[in-house]
């Protein structure tokens, strides 16, 4: 890598950038990108996991976003049918807070607006009489349910990575960026990664390092790019499963915010999300105890069965990167996207991106590429719309059948085992079972359905490399795992990292 001249690199190796990456690899560029950490590891793996408009963006006018959103949403559904599935919500309504005819004309806006063609549109509920009534305290008889969509949020960064890379770009990940500067017309990015320091030159430098990117400006460039954001912590917790559907609920708090209850990993419920300005390292971020029991009590105004701290079985928390636009709180700050690019007479341009949703990412890459597009005049067109992530080849209703397929191929594969692996890897299950004829064909065993199959798969195909980057951000397996089973996978992973490590040694001093 060192000595190489690419046409672009990227900084960060969240959504944003990987997402700017494969969309630029594939426009026929060359592209680095350097991730300080595991792909995913800051605020792409700490969402809410939804693809959605936003309904409640509605109230502060967010048009242009929610509509962009809202199209975006099915688009992305064709794309990643493994990884994201259409989601039903459910809103309980009550005269204390927002008025009935407000949610109706909210709710029909947020059907029409996006040009809806896969997703069912709002039906009103009678909860008395409905499922989704039943986990419900029975004061709340009347109800809408809308349609949004649910995602895999770490997994959509890696496979953007892998299509990246499948498309020529070079990942480098627990490699930081040290410095940059312009020389020459190219940058000159100096990187640092286990083995030391390396230069690469670029014909263009893309800042996507989301809560870094005024730190990465300011500092490592030495640019004042006149823009500057406002990390908000979002904090989840997690419980077991709280009701017997496959809906998802959204309540309505008396602080005007709101909050999700969404089925997760088949035997949990998912509780979030909260919103407060975050104050200083952006790396040290966790659910506070007092976040925790807010979305507890949130929760039990509404369900039947309180939510208590002590059934919480993981919390986590991630910072937005929202760029300032002066809101006067954390809830009402912008979640729209600024880009801005600046360059030195015409060349070596610099693009910031700032804020952003994880629901237009594809689209905030379009546009990058777009605002990017004079520097580089052989660039292809955009590209990405309808086209298929890795493993995500069959249809959007498809996923229910390709776990058949693969029960009907693997008789050993019991029905939540084929799940995980069809809303983990699609198609891809297939090789990551290969020849296999019996569960213990898969290797060893680390515990639930894990097995060194997929271990050797997430180190060679994914850039895994320790426990956390498999249990946390490939898999959510750290639900289920026991602390000897995720320490006995790091022992073992940190073996196989030094076998491979000796091997390219050995071939090294072959050639």
């Amino acid at each position: 890598m060192s000595g190489t001249i690419y046409d672009l690199a990227v900084i960060g190796g969240g959504v944003n950038g990987c997402g700017i990456a494969r969309d630029a690899a594939g426009r026929g560029l060359s592209v680095f990108l350097c991730e300080q950490g595991d792909l995913a590891q800051a605020t792409s793996s700490s969402s809410t996991k939804l693809f959605h408009g936003g309904l409640r963006y509605l109230e502060y006018y967010e048009f242009r976003l929610v509509r962009e959103a809202l199209v975006e949403r099915e688009v992305l559904l064709r794309a990643m049918p493994h990884i994201s599935w259409p989601l039903r919500f459910v809103l309980p309504h009550h005269d204390g807070l927002r008025p009935a005819w407000f949610l109706r004309l909210g709710l029909f806006i947020y059907d029409h607006l996006g040009g809806r063609r896969i997703l069912p549109g709002t039906r009103s509920l009678d909860l008395a009489g409905e499922g989704a009534g039943r986990p419900l305290k029975s004061l709340y008889r009347k109800g809408f349910e809308y349609s949004d969509c649910w995602v895999q949020d770490s997994r959509l960064v890696v496979l953007n990575a892998r299509d990246a890379q499948g498309r020529g770009a070079e990942i480098a990940v627990r490699t930081r960026c040290v410095s940059a500067r312009r020389e020459d017309g190219l940058w000159r990015v100096r990187l640092q990664d286990a083995s030391g320091e390396c230069e690469i030159a670029a014909r263009g430098l893309v800042n996507a390092s989301g809560p870094w990117v005024s730190e990465v400006v300011s500092g490592r460039l030495g640019i004042d790019s006149g823009a500057r954001i406002r990390l908000v912590r979002g904090s989840h917790v997690v419980v077991k499963r709280l009701f017997d559907h496959d809906r998802a609920y959204i309540f309505q708090n008396a602080d005007d915010r709101i909050i999700f209850a969404i089925p997760y990993e088949q035997d949990f419920t998912l509780i979030g999300t909260t919103d407060r300005d975050h104050e200083g390292d952006p790396a040290d971020v966790s659910c506070t105890d007092e976040e925790a029991a807010y979305l507890c009590a949130a929760a039990s105004e509404y369900f039947e069965n309180p939510v208590r701290p002590e059934d919480i079985v993981w919390r986590y928390a991630g910072v937005r990167p929202l760029y300032d636009d002066g809101a006067k709180s954390a809830t009402s700050a912008t979640r729209d996207y600024v880009l801005k690019v600046d360059d030195s007479d015409g060349k070596a341009p610099l693009l910031n991106v700032f804020g952003g949703k994880i629901t237009t990412y594809r689209r905030l890459a379009e546009a990058a590429l777009g605002k990017l597009a004079p520097y580089y005049p052989s660039m292809k067109p955009a590209w990405t719309a309808g086209v298929s992530m890795p493993g995500g080849d069959f249809p959007v209703d498809g996923a229910g059948a390709l776990a058949e397929r693969i029960r009907e191929r693997y008789s050993f594969v019991d029905g939540p085992f084929a799940t995980r692996l069809v809303t983990h890897y699609g198609t891809e299950a297939f090789d990551i079972l290969g020849e296999a004829t019996v569960f213990a064909d898969l290797g060893r065993h680390f515990g639930f359905n894990l097995t060194e199959a997929e271990i050797r798969w997430l180190m060679d195909r994914e850039w895994a490399r320790t426990a956390e980057d498999v249990v946390w951000r490939r898999t959510r397996l750290g639900l289920r795992l026991t602390g000897d089973e995720i320490a006995a996978l790091d022992g073992w992973m940190a073996e196989r990292r030094r076998e491979m490590a000796e091997a390219g040694e050995a071939e090294g001093a072959a050639g």
